[in-house]
């Protein structure tokens, strides 16, 4: 059977397996920003505060993905919570990083000028620093998503949803008539899914980033 056949006679499990990982990577990416940019926001000010945030963030990708599953399917179980787990933490670095470096970039005269006015420091972060570091905390973003699209593969491992579980099928049954399909099929579904997910991000930034500033 062609790689094409292949894909004509199973596009609708692949399409499910497809939505399940888009879903999968976007939810935690959803929980991975929120947190960043929170570690973020708590630690910015203080060079130490921020350099711990960082080292500890990146000391997590230091983890191979398969090891940190397997470390975590005793604790939590098989399927859906070693999967949002992993994808969550090995999503922060990125996002904390360029949440720290964003929001220290803040041209502190603009923050002097929003105090001067009576902006309470809460104000002063939603409507003056955090818009004005968001250019580099959705870059960031990108680039966590890029890297969990890959890493989420690994979660079929644990009997976690998405296109790794055709990956896995077919490494699994090489020799096969379909095995190789199998393989091929599950890896461009994910490059796919990765060309969209960042076509999304651009347009968001279009969107919501002024031009100046993505001049700038």
């Amino acid at each position: 059977m062609s790689f094409w056949e292949y894909l004509g006679n199973r596009h609708q499990q692949l399409l499910a397996d497809a939505w399940q990982h888009a879903s999968a990577v976007f939810q935690c990416m959803v929980v991975a920003t929120l947190l960043g940019v929170l570690i973020g926001v708590v630690t910015y000010r203080s060079e130490w505060a921020g350099n711990f945030a960082t080292l500890s963030t990146s000391g997590i990708l230091t983890i191979p993905s398969l090891a940190m599953i397997g470390l975590l399917i005793p604790i939590v179980g098989l399927g859906v919570p070693p999967t949002v787990i992993t994808l969550t933490l090995y999503g922060l670095l990125p996002i904390v990083r360029n949440s720290i470096v964003g929001l220290r970039g803040v041209d502190p005269t603009l923050v002097d000028a929003a105090r001067g006015i009576g902006m309470s420091r809460l104000a002063r972060l939603l409507r003056v620093e955090l818009p004005l570091a968001w250019p580099p905390i959705l870059t960031g973003i990108r680039v966590s998503t890029q890297m969990l699209m890959g890493i989420a593969a690994i979660a079929a491992y644990a009997s976690g949803p998405g296109l790794g579980n055709v990956i896995f099928r077919g490494l699994a049954s090489l020799g096969s008539a379909n095995a190789l399909n199998q393989v091929l099929a599950g890896t461009v579904g994910i490059i796919i899914l990765a060309l969209l997910f960042d076509a999304a991000y651009v347009l968001v930034g279009r969107l919501t980033i002024p031009r100046g500033i993505r001049v700038r």
